[in-house]
């Protein structure tokens, strides 16, 4: 019996070829991966609370892995400069950025113009963890539930003062959302910060702040502060006895300052896949957990799809809230 073979054209040959040879260098590059020191750019100068939490996941990854991860500081344009370097950085897996609910899905809102597009120009590795805010009045307030500030805010005529650190913040939008779902009466306030706010609460003349909970909890837990309620789904480990907004009558309230690692738009998916891989596990030690817990934070972690996802959710969120305010920080 003849055996009949049929031969390939050299163009049709020339294309098998290739293809396999990008599919070895995927696998290699996988299998090798990292080769050399990753640079992990923070957005924000040392020591604050993006970068704690930037070299505290470092450290759990490295002492997993033994890779080499350097962070490289760029702070300024509220956390644009940062993210911009890492958009227009090499998509191959040595450049990384973390990204914040600010820099990615508030900030294209505020601004007329953002030197990236927080959702082509990235590739979502891993959410970190979530902050949500707390709202707090003076612990003399005569406001001791939600409850009590929404029947104050509809019933006085100029409403109730509510602070913010700093306009565009998550604290800030947090108030323009509740005003909004509460249908209560409020004159935002800005300041330059949480501390400030704190002594003017105390003092008696801000009614209410919604606020990062590292920056009251030693307040609430000294008796200085009331918490009313936290932002997040469930209650916060380092305030369990704080019931959610949800809880209190605000079904779908929602709000956190957010934390996730991405890459620059086009970095191979088996290194995505990697990488998330491994800030899954750092995000699972004990150790992780409970240093997180300390901060009134929560470890999240998931798949760079959930990631994705999550980031279109909030961008769109935040875009509606900031319209119907009409801000803008041009």
């Amino acid at each position: 019996m003849k055996r009949f073979v049929k031969r390939l054209s050299y163009p049709a040959l020339c294309a098998i070829m290739g293809i396999a040879a990008v599919w070895c260098g995927a696998a290699h590059a996988q299998a090798t991966y990292p080769s050399k020191p990753i640079r992990l750019i923070v957005p924000f100068p040392p020591g604050g609370g993006t970068d704690v939490l930037t070299r505290m996941l470092v450290d759990r990854i490295s002492t997993n892995t033994g890779w080499n991860i350097i962070i490289d500081n760029k702070p300024g344009g509220s956390g644009n400069i940062g993210l911009d370097a890492v958009a227009k950085a090499a998509p191959d897996g040595y450049t990384l950025g973390m990204g914040q609910t600010a820099n990615l899905a508030v900030n294209p809102h505020l601004y007329s113009k953002m030197p990236y597009d927080s959702l082509k120009d990235f590739a979502p590795v891993a959410l970190v963890a979530t902050q949500p805010v707390v709202l707090v009045v003076a612990a003399n307030s005569p406001y001791r539930t939600l409850a009590d500030v929404v029947a104050a805010a509809r019933a006085k005529g100029d409403g109730l003062n509510m602070a913010n650190p700093s306009n565009g913040t998550v604290g800030h939008l947090s108030g323009e959302l509740f005003a909004r779902q509460s249908g209560g009466k409020f004159l935002h306030v800005p300041y330059k910060g949480a501390p400030p706010i704190i002594t003017d609460m105390i003092g008696g003349s801000v009614d209410m702040f919604f606020a990062n909970p590292l920056a009251v909890i030693p307040q609430i837990k000294g008796g200085t502060l009331r918490a009313l309620a936290v932002t997040s789904v469930k209650r916060l480990p380092s305030l369990p006895q704080v019931p959610t907004m949800i809880e209190s009558g605000f079904a779908g309230f929602e709000t956190a300052n957010w934390s996730g690692l991405v890459a620059p738009a086009g970095t191979p998916k088996e290194i995505i896949a990697r990488l998330n891989a491994e800030v899954d596990k750092a995000l699972k030690r004990p150790d992780t957990v409970d240093k997180l817990a300390i901060d009134g934070s929560l470890p999240m972690g998931g798949t760079s799809q959930q990631f994705a996802d999550y980031l279109r959710a909030e961008y769109v969120k935040w875009g509606k809230v900031i319209q119907e305010a009409k801000i803008k920080l041009d």
